[in-house]
């Protein structure tokens, strides 16, 4: 999608969507106890080895985050920038994973989803409790026509989304950004609403649970189409060292 647009400044969209991700962590930081991780402190600020590219990525953990990035890339020459913020929540309770993404192809893409973490062919209760609260914004965005879904070519990246999961790219409009920003604030708050009700997962299922949400996890951030968008902008070496620290590949055990 790069390659065939032309190149657009857009520092203004880019600094709103970032602005939005920072509204999000203020929420989060105020409601967990979160510590830095030190394996990617010399991540929080890179460049490439040309200077056009730069990217910024922190990652936090505390008694009830397993793992939280918050990072940026971008590159303004070509009108190029990607944001994460990805909350992976630990095993002592079911709530699903909470992901945002925001980019500048130039134009906006957005993905929000919540990460299910149970098999909902079966588990329906898990289905109607976490999904269905979101189906009527899935629905409405759907239906909006300033907005265009984007389906992945990528056939793990489609069904590692849930049925709700909102995932658009739309031109940029005054009208737009805010109406990203209410989405994404509705997701953040509804989500912390069900970690503040939710049931303790039993001791004995909390390793395999543990288990499971790393390999999710990993795969989703190393199966990630846009890896081979960073290779050109930032090399192969840095390249493979975001995508482990995405994941905490390089954490102490």
């Amino acid at each position: 999608m790069i390659d065939q647009q032309p190149d657009l400044d857009n520092t203004a969209l880019f600094e709103q969507l970032w602005g939005i991700t920072n509204e999000l962590r203020q929420k989060l930081e105020a409601r967990f106890e979160l510590h830095p991780d030190p394996s990617t402190k010399d991540l929080q600020t890179y460049s490439s080895i040309t200077g056009d590219a730069q990217g910024s990525l922190n990652t936090f953990s505390g008694p009830e985050i397993d793992r939280l990035v918050h990072s940026w890339i971008r590159n303004p020459k070509l009108g190029f920038s990607h944001i994460r913020l990805i909350i992976w929540l630990g095993p002592h309770i079911r709530v699903p994973h909470l992901a945002c993404a925001f980019a500048t192809i130039p134009h906006l893409f957005f993905y929000m989803d919540y990460i299910p973490r149970s098999d909902m062919f079966t588990d329906l209760e898990y289905l109607d409790r976490y999904y269905e609260p979101v189906n009527q914004t899935y629905l409405t965005l759907l239906e909006d026509s300033r907005f265009e879904p984007h389906i992945s070519k990528n056939v793990y990246m489609r069904q590692a989304q849930s049925p709700t999961s909102l995932c658009y790219t739309s031109k940029f409009s005054d009208e737009v950004c805010p109406l990203v920003r209410t989405t994404a604030h509705e997701m953040m708050d509804r989500w912390l609403l069900w970690i503040d009700k939710a049931e303790s997962v039993a001791e004995n299922e909390r390793a395999a649970l543990s288990e499971r949400d790393l390999i999710i996890l990993r795969t989703v951030i190393e199966r990630d189409p846009d890896n081979k968008i960073a290779v050109p902008l930032l090399g192969a070496e840095l390249t493979d060292k975001l995508v482990r620290a995405l994941w905490g590949g390089d954490r102490p055990k």
